[in-house]
């Protein structure tokens, strides 16, 4: 069985809301990463051609386009270099109060397929207010969560009043300074299982009492990454070719993928080129990889991963979420980004090629770039890859004993005839939209979607002579 990301030893974290204690923490390790905090608004309908076109397609009554919405500063903040994850034994309680649908069952429904579930969303009632002697700080603890994220329903703050969330020791911390009151907004993860949320106030508040009741910051919501008891639990299936039964397994034989990390000095090139991909966190809940293709603001994963600037703008893109040593349980704190604009979109070809907010912090990991010629049966391929959510992994690395991490049939039947690349290299949910490299040429062949052993992507012949001009 894979060893599932999630499984570490540390410090125990205090638990606020609920009370309690005994989270054992993960630990952040290494220098190779800092995370920036951006937030924006999200815009309401779509806002670039592609995805207003897809917006009118699927409702004809939609305005076609919109300006965007004001509201927040997009400041930031530079963390440091260590932040603790936690996990916590079988049947341990989440935070006191917070509540999930009649059953028990969590709020979000099943994700679509295609998507890893890495989380659940819990409904809570959390209230800062300009009253006098009202709380300024919130703690959100859900013992073991991989990652703790607010949604705020009401946002009003006086000019010069900011909010920070942070994770339990401040080693994470992203500012959020309103320009006007808003409402409906997802801020940045935190990574572990804790969020701090705090008003910071330049005015002393006897000066505000006769708007005090008008003003305040709402959280209804939380999405909290499962704990690595619950993720062992998700399915972790993928989509299949049409035709295919679904029954199939896309770890064919047994699982020879490795921590990124494994193959540092052992096959340096993979591992380079395996920083160009990001774990994409998406509604909060769903999980897709993504990947850095050519030397500009560009990102490519797969169209049933989501399809429109909207969507884009409430995704996170996590670069270098990989382990700090082979097999060990340490991994470099993620610099994580804000998707912004989907720029094409296709779901026969599955595509869809995006920007993010904040380009300059990511450009260090590198880029990948479509191969334009065919490739022939047989030729060896790599596959970097966060399958169910966990950091970086390869499958088909150099040295394994990997022989089924090759090309199996070169003009496969995906979505269209032709369109794919078959190949049997390990993949799970989690995969969908990670970049197939060529052994020879360390450019990709394909964008992967599909698994069922054969599993297949897109050709990238084909997706480097639709998306060429916009690369």
């Amino acid at each position: 069985m894979r060893r599932k990301a999630g499984m570490a030893v540390g410090a125990a974290v205090a638990l606020v809301l609920a009370g309690t204690t005994g989270a054992v923490a993960w630990q952040y390790a290494g220098d190779e990463g800092q995370t920036v905090g951006t937030w924006h608004d999200a815009p309401g309908v779509a806002r670039t051609p592609v995805a207003a076109e897809q917006a009118q397609q699927a409702d004809p009554a939609r305005p076609a386009a919109a300006p965007e919405a004001e509201g927040f500063a997009e400041n930031s903040t530079e963390t440091k270099n260590t932040v603790p994850r936690a996990k916590i034994e079988e049947g341990a309680k989440i935070e006191e109060g917070a509540t999930t649908e009649e059953g028990g069952r969590p709020l979000e429904k099943a994700t679509a397929d295609g998507r890893q579930r890495v989380g659940e969303l819990v409904k809570v009632d959390k209230l800062l207010s300009y009253l006098e002697r009202a709380p300024q700080k919130e703690t959100f603890s859900y013992p073991g969560a991989s990652y703790v994220k607010l949604h705020f329903n009401r946002m009003s703050m006086l000019p010069g009043d900011y909010l920070t969330v942070s994770n339990a020791d401040g080693t994470e911390s992203y500012r959020y300074d309103a320009q006007k009151a808003l409402n409906d907004k997802w801020a940045m993860s935190v990574t572990g299982d804790t969020a701090v949320l705090e008003m910071h106030r330049a005015v002393n508040p006897l000066g505000v009492t006769g708007v005090a009741g008008t003003l305040g910051v709402g959280v209804d919501r939380v999405a909290r990454g499962f704990t690595r008891t619950e993720q062992d639990r998700q399915p972790e299936s993928q989509l299949t070719a049409p035709g295919r039964t679904g029954r199939e397994e896309s770890v064919c034989g047994s699982d020879t993928s490795s921590d990124a990390v494994c193959y540092r000095s052992a096959d340096p090139v993979a591992y380079t080129k395996s920083k160009a991909i990001a774990r994409l966190l998406i509604n909060g809940t769903e999980l897709c990889t993504g990947w850095r293709v050519g030397p500009n603001n560009r990102m490519l994963t797969n169209n049933h991963c989501f399809t429109n600037t909207s969507a884009a703008y409430d995704t996170e893109v996590w670069f270098n979420y990989q382990c700090a040593t082979c097999g060990g349980y340490d991994v470099f704190q993620p610099t994580k980004v804000w998707g912004s604009k989907v720029l094409a979109t296709d779901h026969t070809y599955d595509y869809t090629l995006f920007s993010v907010d904040n380009f300059d912090s990511i450009k260090k990991f590198g880029y990948l770039i479509l191969d334009q010629a065919r490739p022939a049966k047989g030729q060896e391929l790599y596959v970097p890859q966060h399958p169910a959510g966990e950091p970086t992994r390869i499958a088909g690395s150099l040295g394994e004993k990997a022989g089924n991490c090759s090309v199996t049939d070169p003009g496969y039947t995906g979505y269209a005839a032709g369109s794919d690349v078959a190949y049997l290299c390990d993949t799970e949910g989690g995969s969908s939209g990670s970049p197939v490299l060529s052994r020879k040429t360390n450019k990709v062949v394909a964008l992967h979607h599909f698994g069922g052993c054969p599993n297949s992507g897109v050709r990238g012949d084909l997706l480097a002579a639709k998306l060429g001009k916009l690369l």
